[in-house]
């Protein structure tokens, strides 16, 4: 049986397959902010923000059902911001591997920064990080992954997809 011939791997439901896990993702993301009462960081915020694009980029790829270069198009924007989020995850696995000496100093929460500060010091807390998203505040039992290792993960097979998706002949 011909892998790229699969009725389940479909361009259209391959886009769908991507939305959904992004949405999958960004849920299991506000299940552990409201649920688990884990605050985010700037770079979590950030990591959300890139998974939300990328779901949306493949939802609206999954409603215009493209052919060729239209899917070719599509997965490569979706693999540029899977694989930029990806930058950011391994920016705050970084922040978080620092010896407690070279960490940043922690900034106020991302809401009251929102109220307070200009928007560009906004962004530019959340593409940096501060001291805030070098804590590891939540790892996995089992696999003792943080969560920007598993969004690591999850950036990368989304990546990955999306390019096999660009690379694809319909």
């Amino acid at each position: 049986m011909n892998l790229l011939n699969n009725k389940y791997l479909n361009t259209r439901l391959i886009y769908l397959y991507i939305f959904l896990l992004c949405s999958s993702l960004l849920g299991i993301a506000l299940y552990m902010e409201n649920v688990m009462g884990l605050e985010p960081c700037p770079l979590c915020m950030t990591q959300r923000l890139f998974f939300a694009i990328t779901g949306l980029i493949a939802f609206i790829a999954f409603i215009h059902n493209p052919k060729n270069l239209g899917t070719s198009v599509y997965g490569f924007v979706c693999a540029a911001f899977a694989f930029g989020g990806g930058g950011f995850a391994i920016r705050q696995i970084y922040l978080q591997h620092l010896p407690e000496d070279l960490v940043p100093a922690c900034g106020p929460s991302l809401g009251y920064m929102l109220e307070v500060f200009p928007m560009s010091e906004v962004i530019t807390a959340m593409l940096s990080g501060d001291g805030n998203c070098a804590e590891v505040v939540w790892q996995d039992p089992v696999i003792g992954m943080s969560i920007p290792e598993w969004s690591l993960l999850g950036f990368f097979m989304l990546g990955c997809l999306c390019v096999f998706q660009a690379l694809r002949r319909t």
